[in-house]
Order: C-alpha cells, then structure tokens, then sequence
C-alpha cells in the first residue's frame, strides 16, 4: 500500500511538525513534491517497508539556504537525474536542505536510485551541496536525524537500522570527507560493507 504523504507546510520557519502517514513527526519541516515543483514521476514501484538501512549522501551540487533556493535546486536535480541519467524520477527518498527543511524525493516506501544494489532493501536522505570541505550547518544536521527519528516512529525504518555513508558500498566520495567523518561517530553506524550484503542475504 502506498503512503500518500500530507503535510501543509508553512513557508516560514516557524513550522516544527510534519504530518507523515498517521502521526506527527516533532521537528520534521516537510516540503511536498506540489509544493518545490517536482515533475510526475515516470514510474513508481513500491517496496517492502520498514527498510533495515539508511544510506547518507549528498548532493556535491548548490548548497542552499531557503526554501526558493532549495526548491529550485530540487528542480535541477530532478531534471538531471530524469533527462542525463534516464532515472524515473528524483534519486533520493528525501533530500535535507541548510534552511533546515526535509524536501519530499520519492517518499518512504518507493523504491529509490540512490545506492546501486540496495535501492529496494533501504532509503536514503541526501543533504543539498557539496561536504567534501565543511560539514552542513546545525539546521540540516538537526533535519537528518529528526526525519530517522520519524521513520522509525512511522515503521519506515527499523529500530535496529544500520546506518551507511554512499562510500561504505560504492566508489564514491559521497556523502563528502568532512560529513562522513560525522555521520561515522553517530548511533547505528556500521562500516563493514559485509554486513550489508549479510542483511540483503
């Protein structure tokens, strides 16, 4: 079954709570697809929730600090990961920008293009920009943690997650130098790739 999303977001910050599926998830300001301009997707496939990973990238584009800003970078992401990569629609199942907002991608239970041989097995936050040199500021780090938070509230993700950086299963820089040393000291990171595969099994 697919969760429809719904979440009248403010366009101030002063918007602290999203409405995902049938509960409140505290600290989670959520921009819908209508609401940053998202193109229909050409396809959607469904998968089996709750996930027992999550995968941390970013985007190595524009950073962005508002919610114009941010939404036309999703714009732009969109349309190169749709028109250049011949993808179905945006990547990521949700990207993070530094205005501290969650910006809707594919949702929770959508099969994603974010990390190749385990799009149906996790989902994936994105932060917009390029963290190879600076970490993402307070805002977007509080935005990442808090939607886990959510999804483990709304049994999209398991309370036993195991938490990767894109770099942990493929050649990538992903999700940046600096952010990965972060993401590495935080609670559910798991560094051997081989417990990946031992979970897909």
């Amino acid at each position: 079954m697919m969760f429809h999303i719904l979440c009248l977001v403010a366009m101030s910050a002063m918007s602290s709570a999203c409405s995902f599926g049938n509960g409140t998830c505290k600290g989670v300001t959520l921009v819908s697809r209508s609401e940053w301009g998202a193109r229909p997707p050409k396809e959607v496939v469904s998968i089996p929730m709750p996930v027992k990973m999550v995968f941390i990238h970013h985007t190595a584009m524009d950073y962005c600090t508002n919610i114009s800003t941010c939404s036309e970078q999703m714009r732009k992401i969109q349309n190169f990961h749709m028109d250049d990569r011949g993808w179905f629609d945006i990547g990521y199942n949700y990207l993070v920008g530094e205005d501290g907002r969650v910006y809707e991608g594919r949702g929770w239970n959508r099969e994603g293009a974010h990390t190749k041989g385990y799009n149906r097995d996790a989902v994936a936050i994105s932060v917009m920009g390029d963290f190879s040199d600076r970490l993402p500021n307070k805002k977007a780090l509080d935005a990442v943690n808090n939607l886990i938070v959510c999804g483990i509230k709304q049994n999209n993700i398991t309370k036993d997650y195991l938490l990767y950086g894109h770099r942990n299963v493929r050649e990538t820089a992903c999700p940046g130098d600096k952010f990965y040393e972060l993401i590495k000291t935080w609670p559910h990171f798991y560094l051997n790739k081989q417990g990946v595969d031992t979970i897909i099994g």
